[in-house]
């Protein structure tokens, strides 16, 4: 049987629309800046190698927060948990204090972490990569603390959802 695709004609809905039916977890990548915690919210996020510790996210090359995380030292990547809609939401805001209502705490290297996420990761920049509208930002991970058990927010076609165990 062979089966054809119709072409991709700058149609960027039905491009989202695919993308948007893979299902991904949720981070928040927040640092101090200034004694004043600043993030933002990543779904485009992945492991990357375990020797050497990295992992990515992909930032949009129009966000106004990654120019201010860029050049810190630090940066504090925390895997959202299940029940941290309203915090994602909060922290993808394009105004206001995006922190409003978020529990968090900082390193004194100046990586900030939500509470109750299932993972922090304390992390630098070790490259960042060009691709198209977006970089990719491979990050080095310098240390961690990881709550297995906690089941992870999940955002798939455009909404947030929850696991469910199959027996």
């Amino acid at each position: 049987m062979v089966i054809e695709l119709p072409p991709l004609a700058g149609e960027k809905d039905a491009l989202r629309e695919a993308f948007g039916c893979f299902p991904s977890g949720v981070t928040a990548v927040c640092a101090l800046i200034g004694g004043v915690p600043t993030g933002m919210a990543a779904s485009s996020f992945t492991s990357v190698s375990v020797d050497p510790p990295l992992v990515s996210v992909c930032v949009q090359n129009t966000s106004t927060t990654w120019p201010k995380l860029r050049p810190r030292a630090r940066l504090g990547v925390s895997v959202l948990a299940e029940g941290h809609d309203a915090q994602c939401r909060s922290l993808s805001r394009k105004e206001g204090d995006r922190f409003a209502g978020v529990s968090w705490a900082a390193t004194a290297g100046g990586a900030v972490y939500i509470h109750g996420a299932t993972a922090w990761l304390d992390c630098s920049i070790e490259r960042e990569v060009p691709a198209g509208d977006h970089s990719i930002a491979l990050l080095r991970i310098h240390g961690l603390r990881a709550n297995p058990g906690a089941a992870p927010l999940i955002f798939h076609g455009s909404r947030f959802r929850t696991l469910a165990a199959i027996n």
